[in-house]
């Protein structure tokens, strides 16, 4: 093999590499084929060049391999694809409802025994203690079980 293919595959190997490592971190199969085409020009060198060149070659393909993955793990570089913003929300803790006892809603549907009632501008799925309650009808909550709202009728 000329002193032309090996460069060529040393070259792309590097390449390949500043690719892994710089533009598409993580992708790992990039990265192998950069690996895989700079052990390939390394052999080559070693084998048709002698032990000399393929001592240069390397310690050469090593050094650069080095730079890039320093210059590419620098945290200013990280920053450009790792989740950096802070989220700020919150999640409705079921444990601390938002629908009280002695609240007063309005059903949407019949309840036989679940259905949709309208608490204030809240649509929340509830239960009764079995009874069917008529779509339009006032209800109260009487508590709340696990995840179930429980209602009743206002007499």
């Amino acid at each position: 093999m000329d002193w032309l293919t090996i460069a060529l595959l040393l070259f792309f190997g590097l390449v390949f590499l500043a690719a892994e490592v710089i533009f598409i971190p993580g992708t790992t199969v990039v990265g192998l084929v950069g690996f895989g085409l700079l052990a390939a020009g390394i052999w080559f060198g070693y084998r048709d060049l002698g032990s000399s060149t393929g001592h240069i070659l390397l310690v050469g393909s090593l050094a650069i391999t080095g730079a890039l993955v320093y210059w590419g793990l620098r945290p200013k570089n990280l920053n450009r694809v790792a989740l950096t913003q802070v989220n700020h929300t919150k999640v409705h803790d079921v444990r601390h409802p938002d629908v009280l006892p002695g609240a007063v809603g309005r059903t949407l549907s019949a309840l036989r025994p679940a259905g949709t009632v309208l608490f204030q501008d809240d649509r929340r799925e509830v239960t009764t203690r079995g009874e069917f309650v008529p779509a339009g009808s006032e209800v109260r909550v009487l508590g709340i079980e696990h995840n179930r709202i429980v209602v009743e009728l206002v007499a």
